[in-house]
């Protein structure tokens, strides 16, 4: 991967990548799964977890994950469980976009690509 690549950034969730829409960032360079930096991270973690953990937002993810599964395990509503940790996390990305801008990126085709389903819904047929 060139460097160029890996200063660019998109926000996308998690929650709305699949990890065959990872491979660029699955090998980035600037994440350290080693137990050196005293982190020592789960085996089998996911790349996309590695790396959002890779960059300035660690706690901002780890918070996000951590609702999420808290939500899932209470079967609590996701959305509004995790709205503000959510809003934490997509804001430190764009303060940190040179590093999460294919997340970024990616997040925002996929929002368009949806306004563009549901406004091809609500067209009147002809």
């Amino acid at each position: 991967m060139s460097s160029s690549a890996s200063n660019s950034a998109e926000t996308v969730f998690p929650s709305e990548i699949e990890d065959d829409h990872n491979e660029e960032i699955s090998d980035h360079s600037n994440v350290s799964t080693s137990e050196e930096d005293g982190e020592h991270e789960e085996e089998g973690e996911c790349a996309f977890c590695l790396f959002m953990k890779g960059g300035g937002c660690r706690d901002e993810f780890i918070a996000w994950e951590n609702c999420i599964e808290e939500a899932g395990k209470n079967e609590e509503d996701i959305v509004e469980k995790c709205f503000e940790v959510t809003r934490l996390l997509k804001k430190c990305m764009e303060a940190h976009s040179d590093y999460y801008e294919p997340v970024l990126k990616a997040e925002k085709a996929a929002e368009e690509e949806t306004s563009k389903e549901m406004d091809q819904e609500t067209s009147p047929k002809l």
